[in-house]
């Protein structure tokens, strides 16, 4: 049988392979475990399965025998390691009780410090340690904790409690609180905990223990949690260890301290130690932001120009010994590592190592410059960069040359930039960005509550908290520009309004955030394009190298070919024709074609058209110089686009000379009661052959007239939509060809070209075979393909795929993230049965899947010759198409 629960340090066997499996033991576990065995100063302790957790939220949230009596066992194994007891009143053993799954989630799940405390111990404690303050201070952060994070009272209270303690006695800050203050606080805490909960504060402290190992297998599936889960596709079955482990205390006066550090900046990538501390403190202290805290190094001091001494300084000793550490751990795991330890009484303690988070920008460097150093291979490199955290580079950033009205500058926790509203609370936040509202969230400091607001908001600003803050930590994995640590921002709630270094604000209100300098400023400020060389030139030349499939781009105009281009497009996948009719000077000569009574009113409306889509086209071919481009015909029902209100229908009567009352009575009588699967695609082709007929024209005109011009030779790839029958294609390909053969006698310069169709419905893929004799190519549209296999409407399905993500129905949005097991299928069939046929037909994707990585990887499983993205998107795909290759 498979362990429960697994010790680490003292004399612990750490042989057991599956103590190292992330799986099992979670990442914080798997890496004690290995810190220890590699022989580091880590306290004793022991890791209770990702397994034990996913058995207890199933069973009903209770713990089997087997695991109550290994725990005993685990926890003699603590109290032999250190010679203390748990709950001996005299020399008592307190423990912490951490989460710890298996990918890493800052601040997503729960955490009770001090666990042990009761009203005989503190006693003890405070007689061994020789120092009551400490003891009585212990005591009432634990009960604090635990109150919030076990018995679920709100931290406000105590906050409440401390805040009116402190202010009673003139005090500014916690270190100023004596042992008697501390003593009547404790009991005042004891006091809150009754009248909130009817009964005392547990004193058990074995109830306590098993209390807050219930609470953090509970808080796996908190609001929170599940956010984050969503927002990062981290499945909701893999379970959360926990690590018990005794306590070191960095609140043990001025030789004692606690930090979080990084073996590398995480925002920039320079190879320099990046870090925290807070003396005569512990670890909530130094991320909550209740107190400022301290650089590590001294030359971050200084370029900070900041005057309370650095770790380095102030405790050479213990710091030599941590800067050791860092390198030992960086080349031991190959990696930037996120690190926490304990200073107690001089002697240093690491209580965590994890690959630590970092920006999009520090990423890129630490990888490229790691490969430099021998640390790790090309592949390791490319394959260690998220694809997604890529989208942080690739829009614009401030304009240095533009008028900045700077309110006040704080810590820049995050790079980037970004304008929006002011928001004071994340409900609101998420509100407004579900309207397309750019927004900035203001906190005082932010709290895992805060998951999803700091989701919506285009930035975050927080008055408190240092580089490793929660809000700066959640906000870089993001990549989210965040300034945290603005002390001169003071927000009032019950106005909503803020005041900055003198200045007051409303909600609504327009800010300015600069993460790479910490700028906060008034109004929004002009932006500028981003430079697309240097790391990320090098990364993805090393991409490209790897990688089979080609990247091309969904785009329809000569600016969004150029900046595809730009990003490293390799054609275009998808060129939307409707898109080049919204134009206001064009959409009068579309609504007339549409609302015409014959194919004679058509074609005068079509005449129109075509010189104005021969120039698209020409304009297209030119930027894309002689990539294919896969161009697809009039695609969505016509209702689209039909006047909707009394001045629309007036301005086309105008323009037509039909009347009002004429044209409205046509518009009812297109009218169709499913649009979406109606009067679309390729049925417009088969019923009104000549708008078809036009766009074949214009495009094959645009070809030869860039042909004659001298440039590369475009390679226009027409594709015909919604195609569900073999005969629909084979009539529309004679249609192509019979207008291409027209046109090349006409020009007297024949071009290279294709004919192929989108497959985008269920009977289509079935029928892939038959529909290959007629098409060269098949690009996959997974948009309407997930629409018309799942009978789910995109443009309605955000009531209720929430909760279907949730509840585990679909493991992803799957208009986000390929439905691989249905969707997927079909699309598997259709390439295997389209080859079978043709064994050299193209085919490549073109939905929005063609940007997300997950479905990059399926496109290689299946042997797709190239996915569409969005511009902004083909780096992104281009580095996922790599890794998928790799792997």
């Amino acid at each position: 049988m498979n362990k429960t629960v697994y010790t680490f340090g003292g004399a612990a066997d750490h042989s057991d392979p599956r103590q190292k499996d992330k799986t099992v033991t979670g990442g914080k576990g798997a890496n004690l475990a290995e810190m220890a065995q590699i022989g580091l100063p880590v306290p004793p302790g022991f890791t209770i399965t990702t397994e034990e957790c996913v058995s207890y939220l199933a069973g009903g949230s209770d713990f089997s025998d087997a695991l109550r009596n290994d725990v005993a066992a685990a926890l003699r194994h603590i109290e032999e390691t250190v010679g203390k007891r748990f709950g001996d009143a005299s020399d008592p053993l307190l423990v912490s009780v951490r989460s710890g799954a298996r990918v890493s989630m800052p601040g997503m799940m729960d955490t009770v410090l001090n666990l042990g405390l009761n009203d005989e111990t503190v006693v003890g404690l405070a007689a061994i340690s020789g120092d009551e303050r400490f003891a009585w201070d212990s005591y009432r952060r634990f009960i604090q904790m635990y109150s919030d994070v076990v018995l679920g009272l709100d931290h406000g209270l105590f906050e409440e409690a401390l805040e009116i303690a402190k202010e009673d006695k003139g005090f500014y800050s916690d270190t100023e609180m004596e042992s008697e203050d501390w003593q009547a606080l404790v009991g005042e805490y004891k006091g809150i905990v009754e009248a909130e909960r009817g009964e005392p504060f547990p004193q058990d402290v074995h109830l306590q223990l098993w209390g807050a190992i219930a609470a953090v297998f509970d808080s796996w599936d908190s609001d929170r949690a599940k956010v984050y889960r969503r927002l990062n596709d981290i499945p909701g079955d893999w379970g959360t260890a926990v690590n018990v482990q005794a306590m070191v205390f960095g609140n043990m006066g001025d030789t004692s301290a606690t930090g979080v550090a990084f073996t590398r900046d995480p925002a920039t990538g320079d190879k320099a130690y990046y870090g925290e501390y807070l003396i005569n403190a512990q670890g909530e202290d130094v991320v909550a932001g209740i107190r400022t805290p301290q650089y590590l190094t001294r030359a971050a001091r200084e370029a900070a120009g900041a005057r309370p001494l650095s770790m380095e300084e102030a405790m050479p000793e213990a710091y030599a010994e941590l800067a050791q550490v860092f390198d030992l751990l960086e080349k031991h795991y190959r990696d930037m590592q996120d690190i926490e330890f304990t200073v107690e009484r001089g002697k240093l303690w690491m209580l965590q190592t994890r690959s630590g988070k970092r920006t999009a920008k520090a990423a890129l460097k630490m990888a490229v410059e790691m490969v430099g150093e021998g640390l790790i291979d090309e592949t390791t490199a490319i394959l260690r960069v998220d694809p997604m955290a890529l989208d942080q580079l690739l829009h614009p950033t401030l304009d240095p040359a533009a008028p900045r009205d700077v309110l006040t500058t704080g810590l820049p926790a995050s790079p980037g930039a970004a304008s929006g509203k002011i928001v004071l609370d994340s409900d609101t936040a998420e509100q407004l960005s579900g309207r397309g509202e750019k927004v900035i969230l203001v906190r005082v400091e932010t709290s895992p509550e805060d998951i999803h607001g700091m989701h919506a908001a285009t930035g975050i600003l927080t008055a408190r908290g240092g580089m490793t803050s929660h809000a700066a930590v959640v906000a870089r994995g993001m990549g989210r520009p965040c300034v945290s640590g603005a002390s001169a921002v003071s927000i009032d709630l019950p106005t909503r309004t803020l005041r900055i270094a003198g200045r007051e604000l409303k909600e609504g209100d327009t800010l300015t955030l600069d993460g790479a300098n910490g700028q906060v400023m008034a109004g929004e400020v002009r932006t500028i394009e981003p430079e697309l060389a240097g790391d990320f030139g090098i990364l993805m030349e090393w991409a490209d190298r790897h990688r089979r499939m080609k990247v091309r781009t969904n785009a329809e105009t000569p600016a969004d070919c150029r900046m595809a281009r730009q990003f490293g497009a390799e054609g275009i996948g998808l060129c939307r024709t409707e898109h080049m009719f919204f134009d206001a000077d064009r959409i009068s000569a579309v609504r007339q074609m549409i609302l015409a009574e014959d194919e004679k009113g058509r074609r005068v409306a079509l005449a129109k058209l075509l010189p104005e889509q021969r120039a698209d086209f020409r304009q297209i071919f030119e930027v894309m110089a002689g990539l294919p481009c896969t161009i697809r015909l009039l695609d969505p029902p016509l209702h689209e686009f039909l006047p909707h209100g009394d001045a629309e229908f007036a301005d086309l009567a105008e323009a037509t000379g039909y009347g009002v009352d004429h044209l409205k009575r046509r518009a009812n009588e297109l009218h169709e009661f499913n649009p979406m699967l109606g009067h679309r695609g390729c049925r417009l082709g088969i019923t009104y052959p000549e708008i078809y007929e036009m766009q074949a024209r214009a495009i094959f005109e645009a070809a030869c007239a860039v042909a004659q011009g001298g440039a590369d030779t475009p390679v226009p790839e027409i594709m015909i939509p919604l195609v569900a029958t073999k005969r629909e294609l084979e009539l529309l390909k004679a249609l192509v060809d019979r207008v291409a053969k027209q046109v090349f006698e006409e020009c007297g310069c024949p071009v290279d070209y294709l004919v192929g169709t989108m497959i985008e419905l269920p009977r289509a893929a079935l029928m892939a075979g038959e529909i290959a004799e007629e098409g060269a190519f098949f690009s996959f549209g997974t948009n309407d393909l997930t629409q018309t296999t799942l009978g789910v409407s995109r443009d309605d399905s955000a009531r209720f795929l929430a909760p279907y993500v949730e509840k585990g129905i679909f493991a992803r949005d799957p208009f986000v993230s390929l439905d691989i097991d249905g969707v997927g299928q079909l699309v598997r069939m259709a390439a295997e049965r389209g080859r079978a046929t043709r064994p050299d037909i193209k085919l490549g994707i073109c939905g929005e899947h063609g940007g997300d990585p997950a479905s990059i990887a399926f496109c290689e499983e299946v042997g797709l010759d190239y996915v569409s993205a969005s511009p902004y998107r083909v780096p992104i795909a281009r580095l996922a198409a790599a890794q998928a290759a790799l792997r």
